[in-house]
């Protein structure tokens, strides 16, 4: 298991969950924005066949150092270029992607078309409205972009505290949030795009929230518990969002 944060595992059980309640024997699966491929090497360890792709030379180059398994290979190749090619797959998954761009539409018409019909898109992102969004995510990324003084103070504090700024899921260079989605939102950008999103679930609540996570990073029963609350919490204030899409009929 290379993810540690509960609501990474969190995550990654409800893909495999969807996958293995929906997919028939021997399906493929696509791993969109596949990062440094922990999703897709999780996966193959379960015996599914993947394909993970990412734009990002350098995450690519890190998920195929990183693999061992024969069923799951990567690409620095984009989903418009497998159309192109004429492919499609049982399920397609699209974990913490949506955010990072600038025309999420442009890229779910892609995934309809390498969806097989009766496919399932998996998508993941976090809640715009939620703790970490709000009082991290939004403030500090308006402090990088003004560079000040205040940017490069929090940076040193950071780094005496030990976050790194990186994620175990992708090595690419630039992991800023441009989209902030609401439930109602990402239902809305679904419909508009042909999809109905029949299932939804929810991460964590405020544990990688500073400053309680300088403490649930390093107990793991505070991670559980915060877990187990968001799930009982109204989907305004989970941290992010887990849905399950299909071709709207």
């Amino acid at each position: 298991m290379e993810f540690e944060r509960i609501a990474d595992i969190k995550r990654l059980d409800f893909i495999i969950e969807v996958l293995r309640s929906q997919l028939p024997a021997g399906a493929e699966v696509l791993d969109v924005g596949c990062g440094n491929g922990v999703i897709s090497r999780s996966l193959g360890e379960k015996g599914f066949n993947v394909q993970g792709i990412d734009v990002s030379e350098k995450a690519i180059e890190r998920a195929k150092s990183l693999n061992k398994f024969s069923n799951v290979k990567f690409d620095v190749v984009s989903a418009e270029q497998l159309v192109a090619n004429g492919q499609q797959y049982h399920a397609v998954i699209c974990s913490e992607v949506l955010e990072h761009l600038n025309e999420p539409a442009k890229l779910l018409k892609v995934l309809h078309e390498i969806l097989k019909e009766n496919g399932v898109l998996i998508v993941t992102v976090p809640n715009g409205k939620g703790a970490r969004e709000v009082l991290i995510t939004k403030p500090v990324q308006k402090m990088q972009k003004k560079n000040n003084l205040a940017w490069k103070l929090l940076q040193k504090v950071k780094k005496a505290l030990g976050y790194s700024g990186t994620t175990v899921q992708s090595a690419a260079d630039d992991l800023t949030h441009i989209q902030f989605f609401t439930k109602a939102s990402i239902e809305a950008l679904a419909n508009a795009n042909h999809f109905s999103i029949v299932r939804f679930g929810k991460t964590n609540f405020i544990d990688d929230v500073f400053p309680f996570s300088f403490f649930t990073k390093k107990i793991k029963l505070l991670q559980k518990w915060d877990s187990a609350l968001a799930d009982r919490l109204p989907y305004s204030f989970t941290g992010g969002f887990l849905t399950v899409w299909q071709k709207a009929k």
